[in-house]
């Protein structure tokens, strides 16, 4: 077994930003205000949410090789250094990998509801009708997710071919994982922590965006319709900078609203990363040659994930 070929596969650097709507999640639940039983969880179930998103993404990356592989895009993009195209790893290899990911994603999310939510695993887990009605509509959605990660890239019906990947991954990056990590702290929800979760999403489509951008020429050729095969170059970047505004307009309607009550700090460190973003959305509008993208995919998902980190650090250190 080559290792190297393994963590190159999983795309490692990809983790951050995955773990940008756990960090998020987690924060809003703490601002909130916990009691004594939730402080007791809040540990055990971010550190599981941590780790389920991770296999999550682990085991969508996986799926992403395997497909655009099987497909012949890996080809047609001239991107031969990827695991399977370069023949590091073998296809049957690669399909056990996503089954045992997929189970080892699948035990991280049971478990993580059961230190949630069942009684006697931790000091006072709550076990009514309501508790278990959110538990289990949590564990549907953990099953879509194992089942979105997997049919991004694979399949007939492949979403991410049809020009749907933005939209699974606004709704798991950003809804489903804020909301359902704060969800599994808290055991409830804010309508206020919408704003965050639209950032989220809006953030982790603009990475996703920038990697179409990047290729969608070879993606046309290989007929991944992606949103920016459908919009063109020029119109894909408009959509970049869109993303960027309604992102940014979530968060800080959010830090601003009366809802904010002075929980939050730092105003200084989120204002220097908007300007990050700024001049991030300055160098993609300015970008005719795709290949130039690629050092921004870095630059959003850090950043983006340095907001949820302060977010987070804010709310557990400084509480």
């Amino acid at each position: 077994m080559n290792i190297k070929s393994w963590l190159k596969a999983a795309r490692l650097r990809t983790l951050p930003l995955a773990a940008t709507c756990v960090l998020l999640g987690g924060a809003l639940a703490k601002a909130e205000g916990l009691d004594a039983t939730g402080d007791v969880r809040f540990g055990p179930v971010v550190l599981g949410a941590l780790l389920t998103v991770s296999l999550l993404q682990i085991l969508a990356n996986f799926a992403n090789d395997y497909g655009d592989f099987s497909k012949g895009t890996d080809v047609a993009a001239g991107r031969l250094d990827r695991a399977l195209a370069s023949g590091d790893i073998s296809p049957s290899s690669m399909k056990k990998a996503l089954a045992w990911t997929a189970l080892l994603a699948l035990l991280a999310g049971l478990s993580t509801l059961a230190i949630a939510f069942v009684p006697g695993l931790l000091p006072g887990s709550l076990n009514t009708n309501f508790e278990a009605l959110k538990m289990g509509t949590l564990g549907m959605l953990g099953v879509a997710g194992i089942a979105a990660a997997i049919r991004y890239t694979l399949g007939k019906e492949a979403y991410g071919y049809q020009g749907l990947g933005d939209v699974y991954v606004m709704l798991f990056f950003g809804f489903v994982g804020v909301l359902g990590v704060g969800l599994l702290v808290r055991h409830d929800v804010s309508a206020t922590w919408l704003l965050p979760a639209l950032f989220s999403g809006c953030m982790s489509v603009a990475v996703l965006n920038l990697n179409n951008l990047r290729d969608h020429e070879s993606d046309a050729v290989a007929g991944k319709k992606t949103t920016v095969v459908r919009l063109g170059f020029q119109g894909g970047k408009v959509y970049h900078l869109i993303l960027l505004a309604a992102g940014w307009s979530a968060l800080g309607l959010f830090f601003m609203g009366p809802w904010n009550n002075g929980a939050w700090h730092g105003t200084m460190w989120y204002a220097l990363l908007a300007l990050l973003h700024a001049r991030h959305a300055v160098d993609v509008w300015r970008c005719e040659d795709p290949t130039a993208l690629d050092p921004e995919l870095k630059r959003i998902a850090l950043s983006t994930f340095l907001v949820a980190l302060f977010m987070f650090m804010d709310q557990t250190l400084g509480a």
